[in-house]
C-alpha cells in the first residue's frame, strides 16, 4: 500500500449559495481538508482567486454576462468557457485519480469535458431533479391550455428532460445519488453503477437546546426553510394556514426562514406568518430549535438537508411522501409522511393538539439526526471511487487508514 489518497478535482455546481447542494459541497471539501485528502475544488465565487486550505486547492471564478437566471443567486454562465484553458491546466498538474461533478451546469460540463480530453475517470453525482423543476415552470406557461393538453405537455417536459439529463450523466463512470429511488432510477436508465450518496448534518450546531427557556408562552410555530419557489411547492403552506384556521386552531404562527421568487405572494396570503430571510449559522440554529413542528410540502427534493437539520434540532417534520425527504421520517416516530394535502394538514393539527406527542417526537427526532454523520457519507464515497477504479484495473491509491478526527462545525 502506498500510504496516499485518491485525488480528487471537485467541480460543484453551486459552493457559497444557500441550499443543500452548496452545503453538501463545503462539507466535502472540509472533510477532505479534516482528513488531509488531497482535492482540487473548481467552483463559481464573487471574484477571481486562488488559496489552499490545509490539503484543499480552491480555483474560484466569477460567472458573468452573458448568463441566464436559475434561480437567486443561481445563475448559468453561458460563456464560462473563457476559464476553461487554466481550468484544464489546473487539472493536468493536479493530476487527479477521479474527477466528480455535480450536475449539467456551466462547471459540470467543463469537469466532464476535462476529464474526457485529460483521459481521467468521471464521477457525477445527482442533487437536482432538474425534470421536475422543468414540469413546474412550464406549467405556468401551459396554464392557458385546456386541461389534457397542458398535463401531456406537461409531462412531455418532465419526460424529456429526464431523458436528456440521463444521457448526460451516461458519460460518467460511476454514478452518486441521495435517495434509493433515484439510485434504482438512474442504475436503470443509464447502466451505470450507482451508489447511495446521502447526507449529514452537524448535530453540534443544530441541537434543541438552542431552544429559547420561554417558548411555552408562545404561539404553536410552524417551520419551513428553503427557497420560496414553486418547486418547493410553498403556496401549499397557505392552504395549510386556511386548513388549521378552520379546524378552529388560532395560536399559532409561521416561521418562514429563506427568500425566493415567491416570498411576496406568501406575505401577501399568509395571515399569521413572519419571514426571517436567509440565516445562516448559530441564527439559522436557534430558529430551528424554536420550532413545534418543520412542515416541508416540497414534492421534488432529492433529499432535504433541512428536513434533517430540523430532526436535529429536536423539531419533528411533516414531509410528503414523494422525493427524498420520506426516506429521512420514521412515520408516526420522528413526524408524519402525508400522501395529501388533507394528511399533511391532519398531521399538523395532531402534533399541534397533543403535546405529549409532540415532546415524545421531539426526543425521537433528535435520537434519530444523532445517528447521521457527514464523515460516514463521505466515508462511502471514497470507496465507491476505489471500487470504480479497481474495477477498470486502473491503478489506485490507497488510502490511508482511516483517522478519526472531529468534524469542525461548518457555517451553513
Amino acid at each position: 500500500m502506498s500510504g496516499q489518497a485518491l485525488r480528487v478535482a471537485f467541480f460543484p455546481d453551486c459552493y457559497y449559495e444557500v441550499d443543500g447542494v452548496a452545503n453538501t459541497s463545503r462539507q466535502f471539501t472540509a472533510f477532505a481538508q479534516r482528513r488531509e485528502y488531497p482535492m482540487l475544488a473548481v467552483h463559481a465565487a464573487a471574484e477571481n482567486r486562488d488559496f489552499q486550505h490545509g490539503s484543499v486547492v480552491h480555483m474560484e471564478r466569477k460567472r458573468k454576462w452573458p448568463s441566464f437566471y436559475l434561480d437567486k443567486n443561481h445563475d448559468f454562465d453561458l460563456l464560462f468557457w473563457r476559464y476553461y484553458d487554466e481550468v484544464k491546466t489546473a487539472v493536468r498538474e493536479f493530476q487527479p485519480d477521479v474527477v466528480h461533478i455535480t450536475g449539467p451546469s456551466d462547471l459540470g460540463i467543463m469537469g466532464a469535458l476535462a476529464a474526457h480530453q485529460l483521459g481521467i475517470p468521471l464521477a457525477a453525482s445527482w442533487h437536482t431533479n432538474i425534470h421536475e423543476y422543468a414540469e413546474l415552470r412550464a406549467a405556468k406557461l401551459l396554464r392557458g391550455l385546456p386541461g389534457s393538453w397542458s398535463a401531456a405537455l406537461g409531462e412531455g417536459i418532465r419526460k424529456g428532460s429526464f431523458a436528456a439529463t440521463a444521457r448526460f450523466y451516461k458519460i460518467a463512470r460511476i454514478l452518486f445519488a441521495p435517495n434509493q429511488e433515484l439510485v434504482e432510477l438512474l442504475g436503470k436508465s443509464t447502466n451505470k453503477p450507482c451508489t447511495l450518496m446521502g447526507r449529514g448534518v452537524d448535530t453540534a450546531l443544530f441541537a434543541a437546546g438552542k431552544r429559547d427557556s420561554d417558548r411555552a408562552s408562545s404561539p404553536f410555530t410552524i417551520g419551513f426553510v428553503g427557497r420560496l419557489t414553486v418547486e418547493k411547492n410553498v403556496c401549499f403552506l397557505v392552504e395549510l394556514e386556511q386548513g388549521l384556521l378552520a379546524s378552529g386552531l388560532k395560536d399559532f404562527r409561521f416561521l418562514i426562514v429563506g427568500q425566493g421568487a415567491l416570498e411576496s405572494w406568501l406575505r401577501e396570503n399568509l395571515q399569521n406568518a413572519d419571514f426571517a430571510g436567509v440565516l445562516r449559522g448559530e441564527a439559522l440554529a436557534r430558529a430551528y430549535a424554536n420550532m413545534d413542528v418543520f412542515a416541508f410540502p416540497s414534492r421534488t427534493d432529492t433529499f432535504g438537508n433541512v428536513v434533517l437539520e430540523a430532526l436535529a434540532s429536536g423539531v419533528p417534520a411533516v414531509v410528503t411522501n414523494e422525493g427524498g425527504p420520506k426516506f429521512i421520517v420514521r412515520h408516526g416516530e420522528t413526524g408524519f409522511i402525508a400522501a395529501d394535502s388533507a394528511e399533511f394538514s391532519a398531521a399538523v393539527r395532531r402534533i399541534a393538539g397533543r403535546p405529549a406527542l409532540l415532546l415524545k417526537m421531539r426526543k425521537a427526532a433528535r435520537q434519530s439526526a444523532l445517528a447521521v454523520s457527514w464523515d460516514a457519507v463521505f466515508e462511502s464515497v471514497y470507496s465507491a471511487y476505489e471500487r470504480a477504479l479497481y474495477a477498470t484495473g486502473r491503478p489506485v491509491r490507497s488510502l490511508p487508514a482511516r483517522r478519526r478526527v472531529p468534524a469542525t462545525p461548518l457555517a451553513q
